[in-house]
């Protein structure tokens, strides 16, 4: 599968991978990725062959400012992320989609589910971090860095994955308009989140909150007592692609 670029309505030139469904199915799978992630990573990867395998759809994409999608990435926010994520999967897509995101592309996942609940069957949710501008970073900042993003518009947050992420005031101001937690998220589809009790970035408690809040009585929690952030190992992928399949089994009966 090769990748191609589309222009969003609001001028954002995006990349993305797709395949339409075959072999009697009509879902599409669409892979949502994480902060300053991109649609090459492994859990992509396996979703994308589990896809071509089961004749299924697959739409993958990058952002704005992330991966080979043009744009500054500092410019970003969930505003333009989202609106991105709609737009792909509006131009991209068509019937019904189990939407499968990952960190902050599960917080990008619920507000798609949010505003398109006729086209979107099902989520799968690995280490979600719906709110995480407010309750991951904002809360969790040094006052130094707090007052940097005041004063200066933007601070440099350490990572174990490689450089530092830059965090505006955008990014933190705008998420602020968008939170979910602390009161239900009507979704009534199947639900299935993959957490690992290891992660350093996203704790396994924040999973159980997102349950409590979801109001679908079809969710289920899944806790890798030695899972980290990533879930990318061969286990973890057999996790995520059995969670796929059963969403494709769900959507399908309640297509019916």
């Amino acid at each position: 599968m090769t990748t191609a670029a589309f222009t969003s309505p609001e001028g954002h030139r995006l990349a993305y991978r797709c395949s339409a469904p075959r072999d009697g199915t009509d879902l599409t799978f669409v892979w949502l990725s994480g902060f300053k992630s991109d649609m090459t990573g492994t859990k992509a990867a396996a979703l994308e062959a589990w896809a071509a395998a089961t004749g299924h759809g697959f739409l993958a994409f990058d952002y704005s400012g992330h991966g080979q999608s043009e744009g500054v990435f500092e410019e970003g926010c969930v505003s333009v992320w989202r609106e991105d994520a709609l737009a792909v999967i509006d131009a991209l897509s068509s019937g019904p989609v189990v939407l499968v995101g990952s960190s902050m592309g599960g917080w990008l996942a619920l507000l798609v589910a949010l505003a398109r609940p006729a086209r979107v069957k099902g989520m799968l949710l690995i280490a979600p971090a719906p709110d995480f501008t407010e309750n991951l970073l904002w809360a969790t900042m040094p006052e130094q860095a707090r007052e940097e993003v005041r004063t200066r518009g933007y601070t440099l947050r350490p990572s174990q994955y490689g450089e530092p992420y830059t965090i505006t005031r955008r990014l933190i101001v705008d998420g602020r308009g968008w939170l979910l937690l602390g009161a239900p998220i009507p979704f009534e589809g199947p639900v299935r989140i993959l957490q690992g009790m290891r992660d350093p970035d996203v704790p396994w408690q924040y999973a159980e909150r997102l349950l409590a809040s979801l109001t679908s009585d079809d969710v289920v929690l899944t806790l890798v007592k030695d899972g980290d952030h990533r879930l990318s190992r061969v286990q973890d992928l057999s996790r995520l692609t059995a969670c796929c399949a059963e969403l494709a089994a769900r959507g399908g009966d309640r297509q019916r």
